[in-house]
């Protein structure tokens, strides 16, 4: 499809087969162009507002689970106030595939279905500040503001889909990387906030200023292909399951995700352990934030030319490896933090971008991209939910300087660093799996 045609004739295969629609026999329309126009930019930079706001809240929870942690009513259950950031997040990641097939089964009701997870969110936070205990914030904060999230975001992830093709990359690492800018200093606001106003007024302030930031823009999301009566919405086609390619991403992505969430959670606690100032704790999780935003446009950016995806998730992991086992683990003083916040967040981030270029790899069809998009959310968010299991296992005993990793946090080091280089290592063995096949017959275990 010529990104540079301004109307098309629906009834052609190219236009319609690549997003799955099947048009009727009678029906003509003209669409924009896509890549380009103002259109298409307007549906982008809505979304990256929407990513920024919706998505850096839930970023930010660390603040709010401190504060939380300082409130009598709440001690009977401090140990559950965790899992109202948990739940939150491991909604988005885990309920992407059912939001995903909702947008592609009721194509016609996008926007709808942005005004049905939109006030669930804002739900979510005024009534959380009338709740006077944990189990309140878990079903407030964390259940209807998670659930409400999902919600939203695959209808617009669509309409990205749908209006930029050749700049997918880009346009998708600018959606990834917005969620950055809010986390280098949402948390810095709220903490001012609950410091002198208290967790039920800044829950509200937060709601209303949602409220004012996000409303207007939801008019403006608009689907590129039309999506009325005439169009009978296609099933997705799940051939892509039988491809080596897509389960060869798909391990990397759940091997990067089990160790990808523990420097966001533990690296102000690792600062403190070194008797760190807990202001230059929250600094390094800015930089990381900070450096999240240009690693995730960066690979979205290359993921666009002629860079290959696998040559691309390679360094993200290796880097992202390299800079667990050096900077964090053997970091005795805020120099090797900072460097490892900077590292860890342009090119553990910058991997996570690269979901869009690895479902483009996997099938050029946009339906397909779509659905494999949600799934490899899915699949990271499940190193989301194992969080907590996993580092009450690890984290054991006093932090002892001299060691690697402080040694209390050692077994978290180990696992952010080990899960980076499987995933780079998946990746490498697919490589020289093909590379072998080909050297030797065209024939084999190995053909894509």
């Amino acid at each position: 499809m010529a990104v540079q045609r301004n109307s098309v004739e629906l009834q052609s295969q190219p236009e319609t087969a690549l997003f799955g629609l099947e048009p009727s026999d009678e029906v003509s329309q003209s669409l924009g162009p896509v890549d380009q126009g103002r259109q298409a930019w307007t549906v982008l930079i809505a979304g990256v507002t929407f990513e920024a706001i919706f998505w850096g809240f839930p970023m930010a929870f660390g603040v709010f689970q401190n504060y939380y942690s300082t409130i009598p009513e709440f001690q009977k259950d401090n140990s559950k106030i965790p899992f109202v950031g948990t739940l939150a997040q491991s909604l988005y990641y885990l309920g992407a595939p059912f939001s995903a097939i909702l947008t592609r089964r009721f194509p016609k009701y996008q926007r709808q279905q942005i005004w049905l997870g939109w006030p669930l969110c804002i739900l979510g936070l005024l009534s959380a500040s009338f709740t006077t205990s944990v189990n309140g914030l878990i079903g407030t904060q964390g259940l209807l503001y998670g659930l409400g999230f999902v919600l939203l975001s695959y209808p617009i992830v669509s309409m990205v889909n749908e209006w930029w093709i050749a700049r997918k990359g880009m346009a998708f690492g600018l959606i990834s990387a917005s969620s950055g800018i809010t986390g280098a200093f949402l948390p810095f606001i709220i903490e001012a906030l609950l410091g002198r106003y208290g967790y039920k007024t800044t829950l509200r302030a937060c709601a209303v200023a949602m409220t004012i930031l996000t409303a207007p823009l939801i008019p403006l999301f608009k689907g590129r292909l039309p999506a009325s009566e005439s169009f009978a919405f296609a099933r997705t086609n799940w051939s892509f399951l039988k491809r080596p390619l897509f389960w060869v991403y798909a391990l990397s992505i759940l091997g990067q995700g089990f160790g990808f969430f523990f420097p966001a959670v533990f690296l102000p606690s690792y600062a403190a352990a070194l008797n760190i100032p807990s202001i230059k704790g929250a600094l390094l999780l800015a930089l990381m934030c900070i450096a999240q935003v240009l690693g995730q446009f960066t690979f979205g950016y290359l993921s666009d030319k002629t860079f290959s995806v696998n040559s691309l998730s390679i360094v993200c992991c290796v880097a992202a490896a390299v800079a667990a086992f050096v900077f964090w683990g053997l970091a005795k003083s805020i120099t090797f933090l900072v460097v490892f916040s900077l590292l860890h967040g342009f090119f553990s981030f910058g991997f996570g971008t690269l979901r869009v270029a690895m479902g483009r790899a996997v099938s050029e069809d946009q339906a397909t991209i779509f659905a494999t998009y949600a799934l490899f959310v899915f699949l990271q968010g499940v190193g989301n939910i194992l969080v907590s299991p996993i580092s009450a296992a690890l984290i054991v005993g006093p932090p002892m300087h001299e060691r690697f990793g402080v040694e209390k946090y050692s077994g978290v080091v180990i696992l952010t660093g080990a899960s980076s280089a499987l995933a780079g290592l998946i990746i490498a063995l697919w490589l020289g799996c093909r590379m072998l096949a080909r050297a030797h017959s065209d024939r084999g275990p190995c053909r894509h």
